[in-house]
This record gives C-alpha cells, structure tokens and sequence, in this order.
C-alpha cells in the first residue's frame, strides 16, 4: 500500500523561505515521490500511521536544507534526493516517538498517531521509518554521510533519554538545556546541512561551515518553538499552545522565570511542573511570571544569538542563491515570533 502525500500546508505562510522553496522544488517533487515509494508496505497499519503524519502539513524545511547545501556546491547526482528522504524520514520518526514519550494528544493539529493507533503501533512505525532511512544512506554509498546521520541518530536518541531524566526537573540550568536541544533538534538540522556538500565533494572548511550553520539554526529553531509555547500560536508551533506547560517541560522560559522569581513564584512553579497543576489558569499565571521577568523576550534573545551565529558560518562561502536562501532561513525561523 502508499501513502497520500499533501505539501498544500506546506505552501502556506511560507514567504521568507520563498527562494528555498523555488531553488528545491523540482528535487523535492522528487523526494516526495520517494517519500511516497518508502513509506509504502504490505502491512497496513504502516502507511496509515506513517502517512498521518507525513501529510499532515510540515514545511520539510530540513530535507530543503540538505537539497539546497549539495545544489550549493555543484552537485548534480541523485544521492541528496535520497539523502534528503532519509532526513525526512527521521525527523518524521523521531515526531512519532517524541509524542510517545512525551504522551501527546495533538500534532500539527491532528490526533497523533499514538491517540488512534496507539503507543505500540507508533514506536513500531517509527522504527520502520529510521530502517528505510538507514537503507537510503546505504544506496547512496557515502560512508561520510552514513556516519554523519547515523551519529546524529545516535544523538536524538541521547537527547531524549537526557530530556526524560531531567523531566519536571527546575533546578535544571541553562546550559543543561541547551545540552538536550543540541542533541534533540540541532543535531538533524546540523547533520541535513553537512551531508549535501559531503556528496558534493566540497572542502572540510565548507563541510564546517555548514555543520555549523546548520546546529546553530537548529538551537534558534528550538529555543523559538520554546518562546511559542507561551506566546505563540498552534498554526505557528505545529501543536496546541501552552502543550509544553502542561506536559511539564522545563524548558529556557520556565527555567529563566524559575530562577529569577521570588520564593512564591518558585512554589508556583513546583506546583505547576512537578504537581501537574497546570491548568488555563495556571497557565495564564506562568505566561505573566514570564512577562515580568522577560523569560520570553531573553529566549527569543538567545535565538537571535544562535542565529547570528549560524549566519556568520556561511560568511566566508562564495555568494550563491543557495546561500542566499539558507540566509533566508534564519530570519524565517526567528521572525516566528513576531
């Protein structure tokens, strides 16, 4: 059996990536096809929760970036559409396992996978999801890039074990959490850009420059969809507002509003992350903790730094429209939240 395939979601809201879009769309036609072709089998039950997800309306932004870092340096074979597949479908994974271990009822939207189907069924699926990924990398014959998304592999997976131990956790620092979204987020966005001027055969300081920019996008990414939980919306964030609030996620704004509160705001704060007092009300209450203590503003701060940092990566390369529209990213990750 295949799978339904719908990018219209994708097209929308989506006018500072305009030119990444453009500069993609015919590999990615070509990606979707694959995408299509993989996630497609004899067991049922496997495209029906594969494609719940697939086509429920994400940008592909990390698949975009793979396509658009190997069309930066020249390259002209079929590995990055393979390569970009493989990008997609662990990211589309690690979604159906997040909400697993995160116990979410709603993605982008939707029921997630595990509300209709169940947890079993979404772990399964997700498995099934990295195998093919796995077997892409292999076709492709890149043993750089094979290690490079492997390891990233490997480095998600770290991520949520070191998310699930320091869960409800608000003597959490900092640097702690910048550790978990490194390894959760920015290890896929830094390894989606790496592999394109991989199998383009571009110079170590070139593959740098990407790996570079692509963790640091990743951070600003991260720490935006924090900011979002508080003062976003679910078009926006992708899932309910607040969701994190109520999953008890210590995240950068709970940390900042934790540490710089008084003794009652701090006893808020346990009553609401480690108790699961976190209902609207309380919710309403964090998001004004946060307010006077510029949790939120200090977040969108760091994701702006991260992002600064992800463009001077790329100053040093020649000037492409690949370039160009890998600029364009940062802006549209950070002007989420305006």
């Amino acid at each position: 059996m295949g799978i339904v395939l719908n990018i219209e979601n994708a097209k929308r809201d989506t006018a500072s990536i305009k030119e990444l879009i453009g500069l993609t769309s015919d590999d990615m036609g070509r990606v979707n096809k694959l995408i299509l072709s993989k996630a497609g089998s004899d067991v049922e039950m496997i495209p029906e929760v594969a494609n719940h997800l697939i086509s429920s309306g994400g940008k592909r932004l990390r698949p975009m970036l793979t396509l658009a870092a190997a069309q930066m340096f020249g390259y002209e074979g079929e590995g990055h559409v393979k390569l970009a597949t493989s990008v997609e479908f662990m990211h589309t994974a690690t979604l159906l396992h997040d909400d697993v271990v995160d116990e979410s009822g709603m993605r982008r939207g939707k029921k997630t996978a595990r509300m209709i189907w169940g947890n079993q069924a979404s772990v399964l699926v997700g498995d099934f999801l990295l195998g093919q990924a796995f077997r892409l990398m292999v076709e492709v014959g890149s043993l750089d890039a094979l290690d490079i998304l492997s390891t990233a592999a490997s480095i998600i997976a770290e991520g949520e074990v070191m998310q699930l131990a320091a869960a409800k956790n608000l003597e959490t620092t900092e640097d702690e959490h910048f550790a978990v979204i490194k390894a959760k987020t920015a290890a896929l966005f830094s390894a989606a850009a790496e592999v394109g001027p991989v199998i383009a055969g571009a110079s170590r300081p070139a593959r740098a420059a990407l790996r570079s920019y692509g963790m640091n996008l990743g951070l600003a990414f991260q720490l935006i969809d924090d900011a979002l939980d508080y003062g976003g919306s679910s078009q926006d964030l992708g899932k309910n507002v607040g969701d994190d609030f109520r999953e008890g996620k210590v995240t950068l704004p709970v940390i900042l509003s934790y540490r710089r509160g008084t003794s009652g705001e701090r006893e808020f704060w346990k009553q609401a992350i480690e108790n699961n007092n976190a209902d609207d009300g309380a919710l309403e209450k964090a998001i004004g903790l946060m307010t006077r203590h510029s949790a939120i503003a200090d977040t969108i701060g760091r994701a702006r730094h991260f992002g600064e940092i992800a463009r001077d990566a790329l100053a040093p390369l020649d000037a492409t429209p690949q370039k160009a529209a890998l600029l364009d990213v940062i802006d549209f990750c950070i002007s989420r939240v305006t």
